[in-house]
């Protein structure tokens, strides 16, 4: 007669190839996704712009809690593309943004924001003090 051998107890399959591969996809994907790019600020880089300055002066400050000075006057950020118009000769003249004090970033976009709206395409914003 056929003498069979002890019958094994079943291996239970690792599981460690398969966290490893999930890892890797995990990583790749992480690696190749743009997180972020619909929130991208466009700005130009300083000195690219070799054109340089003319016309009036269209200097606005932006000051903390949403204070806005054209030239040094006080206006509202509604008002500010009306006052600004006497100044421009056409729509892509360059407008200068100065965070000044305690401003925050989000107080420059939202000035920004308006001004494009308005249809102003020169936006240059500089170190303020």
């Amino acid at each position: 007669m056929f003498a069979f051998a002890q019958p094994r107890r079943a291996r239970r399959p690792s599981l460690t190839p398969m966290i490893d591969v999930v890892f890797l996809l995990l990583v790749f994907f992480m690696l190749a996704a743009r997180f972020g790019g619909d929130m991208a600020l466009p700005l130009a880089a300083a000195g690219g712009d070799a054109a340089g300055y003319d016309g009036p002066p269209r200097l606005v400050s932006v000051k903390a809690e949403g204070a806005l000075t054209l030239n040094g006057r006080a206006v509202a950020l509604e008002d500010l593309a009306a006052r600004l118009a006497p100044l421009m000769d056409a729509p892509d003249d360059m407008v200068v943004l100065r965070p000044k004090g305690a401003a925050t970033v989000q107080e420059l976009v939202r000035v920004a924001d308006t001004l494009r709206a308005a249809g102003l395409s020169r936006l240059i914003v500089v170190e303020g003090q």
